[in-house]
């Protein structure tokens, strides 16, 4: 007991420093940023108020060293894999372990006309830009119906992704924020639920996909929270399933899914080279897994 104590304040007092050097780092934030627009419209007359023109920056952008990276990376990455539903710590993870993939996304998406033009357009999936009415007036079978469907059963919002903050360059942080608002089509594309066997496939594909050491963490300890009788159906069926599709199938990022609502999921599984999942899983409660 005395021990266990012990190691949940030593985890607590690692905690508090690390919060009070990044308040410090919002601080300083809040206090240059305007300093920095100042200067920016005094040098150019321009009366846009945008973060992207100052050296990379965005809204909400907390810049961060390669020390104060590696504490957010150990940080974020063992809260969690305490809990794989904290969404938040997943997302800190992805960022600061993320840079050299997000490189290498972003270029694959400039080399892509489609993805040259969601670079270009800066598409956001938010309920203030789809339509679910007209979603639901879709087909049966239709992308966008499909879509609305996993939303319902499995009790998600495109709004729930985190905004994304410490990343050190403009457009890779729309890379990350478009990965992020994809994922839930990357359910529905490969026919997954949100429960911990669904999102651990996922994690495969999306590992094979996008080279994103989040993804692989993931991949490798998701696992690790599956029954015996899950874990075999990873490991058999869906893990080889989600791997080779993942490496055989189109850039996913380069997809403007958006223009795609219409168009059936059997049709677009079929131009992206995915293949329908050997097992159908229903939508069950998260804690389940």
């Amino acid at each position: 007991m005395h021990q266990s104590l012990t190691h949940a304040q030593v985890e607590f007092t690692m905690w508090v420093r690390i919060g009070k050097s990044f308040q410090r780092l919002n601080q300083r934030s809040f206090v240059l940023a305007p300093k920095a627009v100042c200067v920016h419209r005094l040098h150019t007359g321009s009366t846009e108020s945008t973060y992207s023109d100052y050296d990379g920056l965005y809204p909400g952008h907390i810049p961060t060293n390669p020390i104060q990276k590696a504490l957010l990376a150990v940080g974020s990455g063992v809260a969690a894999l305490r809990d794989p539903y904290r969404h938040d710590m997943v997302a800190v993870l992805g960022e600061a372990t993320g840079h050299l993939a997000l490189i290498n996304l972003r270029d694959r998406m400039r080399n892509d006309p489609e993805g040259y033009t969601i670079l270009t357009e800066r598409p956001r999936i938010r309920l203030s830009t789809i339509d679910l009415t007209k979603m639901a007036s879709l087909p049966e079978g239709s992308f966008g119906r499909e879509y609305l469907r996993f939303l319902e059963d499995n009790h998600v919002t495109p709004d729930s992704r985190a905004d994304v903050k410490f990343v050190d360059d403009e457009e890779l942080a729309y890379v990350m924020l478009r990965y992020r608002e994809v994922h839930d089509l990357m359910h529905t594309l490969l026919g997954m639920p949100t429960n911990m066997l669904g999102e651990v496939a996922v994690k495969w594909f999306e590992a094979a996909q996008t080279g994103l050491p989040m993804c692989a963490f993931g991949a490798v300890l998701g696992p690790l929270r599956l029954n015996a009788s899950r874990l075999q159906t990873l490991v058999t069926s869906l893990g080889p399933w989600a791997l080779r599709n993942g490496l055989r199938a189109r850039f996913v990022l380069s997809i403007f899914f958006e223009r795609r609502w219409e168009q059936s999921l059997e049709d677009l599984r079929q131009e992206l080279n995915i293949e329908p999942p050997p097992v159908i899983l229903g939508a069950t409660n998260k804690t389940s897994s």
